[in-house]
């Protein structure tokens, strides 16, 4: 069952949020590790049965109500690493502060299928999100950590780890949590941070 209630109106008003999930375009990198957040907003535009296809700001978007808010959603097509640059346009132009965006992406550090909700923080390592810091100038904004695993092996490059593709279980285990993701998200945009927090982490 689906945690939205599907709208038949078009959003009014300019977007109150911006729901920026984060991965690499390209048929390539469509089902690898790094691409967790784009994976995330195409479950959430089919809950909420909205198309993410206009492209604007080096990024794909669709509009949404999410609860009572109006939302942006966002997939930058710059490739993760200048990610910021899109996210930054996106937001400029609509002036949303950093506090209404909400960053889906990829966590090394936790297992595939859990997920963590933060309020800000550092960038972890994690090349998306440093790039989201710079192009703000703030860590001010709030974050869902989709985990992906740690590398199995050793000796190889993490590079390679984030970009190889999830086997069949990892992804089922994926979707799981992407649609935890997708509940806890709709309590983040109604000021319900902490209790996302609590059932969620």
């Amino acid at each position: 069952m689906f945690p939205f209630r599907r709208r038949s109106v078009e959003p009014a008003g300019a977007p109150e949020f911006l729901i920026a999930g984060l991965g690499n375009p390209g048929k390539k990198y469509e089902f690898t590790r790094h691409n967790a957040g784009f994976l995330f907003i195409d479950v959430l535009a089919g809950n909420l049965d909205v198309k993410v296809n206009r492209l604007k700001f080096k990024s794909l978007l669709g509009d949404a109500v999410i609860g009572s808010r109006r939302c942006l959603l966002l997939k930058p097509q710059t490739f993760m690493n200048n990610s910021g640059e899109a996210v930054r346009d996106a937001a400029a132009f609509y002036k949303i502060k950093p506090e209404n965006i909400i960053v889906v992406f990829d966590d090394t550090s936790l297992p595939c299928g859990s997920l963590r909700i933060r309020r800000k923080g550092s960038d972890g390592g994690h090349n998306g999100l440093k790039s989201i810091i710079y192009h703000l100038n703030s860590d001010n904004f709030p974050r869902i950590k989709l985990g992906i695993g740690e590398k199995k092996i050793a000796e190889m490059a993490l590079a390679d780890w984030v970009l190889s593709p999830f086997n069949k279980d990892e992804l089922k285990e994926l979707r799981s949590v992407v649609d935890s993701a997708c509940k806890a998200l709709e309590l983040m945009v109604e000021g319900e941070t902490e209790k996302a927090m609590g059932l969620y982490n």
